[in-house]
């Protein structure tokens, strides 16, 4: 009796979580699958903390980021007085410039992020459903355009037109798409042979309809993943610029400008160094767990 009981029981639950999962589409079920996901669900949480104190963080310091202190120069990290994070070697308050440096780095991140993906995804969809000569002359571009030295590229579009914090932006981003629209282009070849995609063809629906409403919707996912890696990989790309003297301008900062400081002073205030990059390590950290809880979250063999 109790073996027959069991397998009562074991069948009730299997039927409970059929029903559950009958009612939940594919997005639903991936979301939560990334909840039960604890690195990923951690570097969310740590990743949301850092941009609200990009936001919070200067305001509840006494100073601003303009206030130099000359009294107060070079002093090291503590409790005991207004200066949390210390001071650099002219005197201004380091917690008030890592927290908006933190707010430019992320901004260039995701900005940067946005314009690849945009273009990206559009370059990618169009030429893998044209297919045939059109196709592959686009990605023969993107194979020159690959064979180019992108940082080399950017860097010239920054001294020729300035350094603003818009342009450092668009510079970036208009030359991370190449791999994001590699991704789409594989991703659009398969599915446009779907059954749905003919049915469309029928229907005499027009093509720019077809990539719009059907093609991309479908080639998302992996979009997404790569989009949780392309955010940190342009926040370097642009600490990079910065550290060359490349990056935003004064009197905006950014982490990349306050670890080429802190470079210099590492032997009299390895501070000045530490504290950023920490927080820039912490910050690729927390991308790299989100990438990769949503890689598994949304990797249909799973399912």
């Amino acid at each position: 009796m109790a073996l027959f009981q069991s397998q009562s029981d074991a069948q009730l639950k299997l039927m409970d979580a059929a029903v559950r999962m009958r009612g939940r589409s594919l997005w639903q079920d991936a979301l939560e699958r990334f909840r039960r996901n604890t690195a990923a669900m951690g570097g969310v949480i740590v990743l949301c903390l850092i941009a609200l104190m990009s936001m919070i963080g200067p305001l509840i310091s006494p100073y601003t980021l303009e206030d130099l202190s000359w009294e107060a120069i070079g002093i090291a990290p503590t409790m005991t007085n207004s200066h949390w994070f210390g001071t650099d070697d002219t005197g201004r308050d380091l917690w008030v410039l890592t927290w908006m440096g933190a707010r430019v780095s992320l901004t260039i991140g995701v900005m940067t992020t946005i314009v690849a993906m945009s273009i990206g995804v559009i370059y990618g969809a169009t030429a893998g459903y044209a297919g045939g000569r059109t196709g592959n002359a686009m990605m023969r571009f993107v194979d020159v355009l690959y064979a180019l030295p992108l940082l080399f590229f950017i860097i010239i579009l920054v001294t020729v037109f300035g350094r603003n914090i818009y342009l450092v932006f668009l510079a970036i981003g208009c030359v991370e798409w190449l791999t994001m629209a590699r991704i789409v282009r594989g991703q659009t070849l398969s599915v446009k042979r779907k059954d749905y995609i003919e049915a469309a063809l029928a229907s005499g629906v027009r093509t720019g309809t077809i990539i719009r409403r059907h093609v991309i919707p479908n080639v998302i996912g992996p979009v997404i993943v790569y989009v949780t890696l392309l955010v940190p990989t342009n926040i370097l790309v642009e600490s990079y610029l910065s550290f060359l003297g490349l990056g935003v301008q004064e009197p905006l900062t950014s982490w990349g400008v306050l670890i080429s400081r802190g470079a210099n002073s590492l032997e009299t205030a390895p501070w000045l160094l530490l504290i950023p990059a920490t927080f820039l390590a912490i910050t690729m950290f927390c991308f790299n767990f989100i990438g990769d809880g949503l890689r598994d979250a949304l990797d249909p063999k799973d399912r």
